[in-house]
């Protein structure tokens, strides 16, 4: 925990930026009933609905500039995560080293970047790359995670029964979002964390 609050404390650095990852799944849900509108404008919505499948997406933003950028797969296995953390490498061309925030998944692995590429293409992937994991029940550290839940609130909030309308709406919230350069104002620090979190600390007598 602490290290990954020391990471969130570096100063911007356009060589070794600091990026967040996570990723969740979406349900597609499609209605079983026409719905209507009232007089005043609202929409009725039946409570049944139909089951559509599941699609995931992966998010991965830079807390200290205010961008992100969110890919929608009808997945989420190792070759996906694999895709998606060379966008990101490639995203990047000009740093150094690219510090990625993300969970112990068993899919964030240097094995799931050479089951999708060639040896010598993994390795330059995999070496862009400096890895903090966040611990064991402890993924609300990860930023990537607040994007996520804005994202849901923001524009997954409803019915949508069909992959491709997911990927327009959620490309249309990346722009907009990253045009504003919606930052997150994190607060929470190694400080507070042993003040707050102190049961999580072993005991030493003294």
């Amino acid at each position: 925990m602490e290290n990954v609050l020391d990471v969130y404390k570096r100063p911007y650095s356009k060589s070794y930026p600091v990026i967040c990852m996570d990723e969740s799944p979406k349900q597609l849900i499609g209605e079983t009933r026409v719905t209507e509108r009232m007089k005043d404008g609202c929409k009725l919505i039946d409570y049944e609905y139909s089951r559509k499948g599941v699609c995931n997406i992966f998010i991965a933003n830079e807390p200290l500039t205010g961008k992100r950028m969110v890919k929608v797969t009808e997945r989420k296995t190792k070759l996906d995560w694999a895709g998606f953390v060379k966008e990101i490498a490639d995203s990047r061309p000009d740093a150094k080293k690219i510090t990625l925030v993300m969970d112990n998944l068993n899919t964030h692995k240097p094995s799931s970047l050479y089951e999708k590429y060639l040896p010598k293409e993994a390795k330059r992937v995999w070496d862009r790359f400096e890895f903090v994991f966040t611990p064991k029940h402890g993924s609300w550290l990860n930023m990537a995670e607040i994007e996520l839940n804005v994202l849901n609130g923001q524009c997954l909030n409803r019915r949508i029964d069909n992959l491709e309308e997911v990927k327009d709406e959620v490309e249309a919230w990346q722009n907009h979002r990253n045009n504003k350069n919606a930052k997150i104002n994190w607060r929470f620090t190694t400080k507070d964390s042993r003040i707050k979190l102190k049961r999580l600390y072993p005991s030493i007598d003294t």
